[in-house]
């Protein structure tokens, strides 16, 4: 009995957690795909608050900071296709290979996450199962659609990371060299000439700390790129209006890009 009550129990409640997923699906046919894979900072019910205060849950540690507006904002302009996840990073990082190097972080930015600490096999799969994979799952599908040309990840990072201080306004991260990205960069950089455009800062892809690039819009020949936004500028709601603006703006003018 004990082995089957194991075997049976859930990470995530129904009539208490609210889903890992929210897939928007355009009113008309878009060639464009958004994903936001740090967009919630949902914690199972079953986890309690991972033994973090509040005003850690607050923090950039916990989720992309005005990536979701920013996205809803933008996707929603674009008529294109937005696929959201809802729990923290912190449970489970939907951005990392599953059960990799910071899927499930013992430490972020220096904050240690009691909950994280200690975890059997069977609680790292049950994370896996229950948050990760329906979501690996919607963006998949979403990115097999035959009309899609182009997709992109949107993040936003902190100023300051580990000591570093990152000047950047908005960098466009890619690996391939027919991703689009440096293209991409170059005209938002000409349309906001006041603004501080990076490639490939503050991150670079790598195949063992992301996951949507390489796992999805590199296999399906895309265009594509991972835009990161510094977070202390859509922090705001007016922030998030403005850069989902710029970024929609963006989007309309590339005519490989625009719905």
């Amino acid at each position: 009995m004990q082995q089957t009550d194991r075997l049976t129990k859930r990470l995530l409640d129904p009539g208490a957690d609210p889903a890992p997923v929210e897939d928007i699906a355009p009113a008309r046919p878009s060639s464009l795909l958004f994903v936001c894979e740090h967009a919630g900072r949902a914690v199972p019910q079953a986890l309690g608050d991972l033994g973090l205060s509040p005003r850690e849950m607050d923090r950039h540690i916990a989720w992309d900071i005005g990536a979701e507006p920013v996205a809803r904002r933008l996707a929603s302009a674009v008529g294109a296709r937005l696929v959201l996840q809802r729990y923290s990073r912190l449970v489970i990082d939907c951005n990392r290979p599953p059960l990799g190097t910071g899927s499930i972080p013992g430490t972020s930015d220096g904050t240690t996450i009691p909950g994280n600490l200690g975890l059997s096999d069977d609680d790292k799969s049950a994370r896996v199962a229950e948050i990760f994979e329906p979501f690996a799952g919607a963006c998949s599908a979403a990115a097999a659609d035959p009309g899609i040309r182009a997709a992109y990840s949107i993040h936003s990072f902190t100023p300051t990371m580990n000591g570093r201080d990152r000047p950047w306004h908005i960098g466009f991260c890619a690996r391939q060299p027919d991703s689009g990205a440096s293209e991409l960069a170059e005209r938002f950089r000409l349309a906001n000439p006041d603004l501080t455009v990076a490639v490939n800062e503050p991150y670079q892809i790598d195949d063992e700390t992301d996951w949507f690039i390489p796992r999805v819009a590199e296999p399906r020949g895309v265009l594509h790129a991972l835009i990161e936004i510094r977070n202390d500028l859509i922090a705001s709601p007016e922030g998030q209006a403005l850069w989902g603006d710029w970024l929609a703006d963006l989007f309309l003018s590339m005519p490989e890009t625009s719905p």
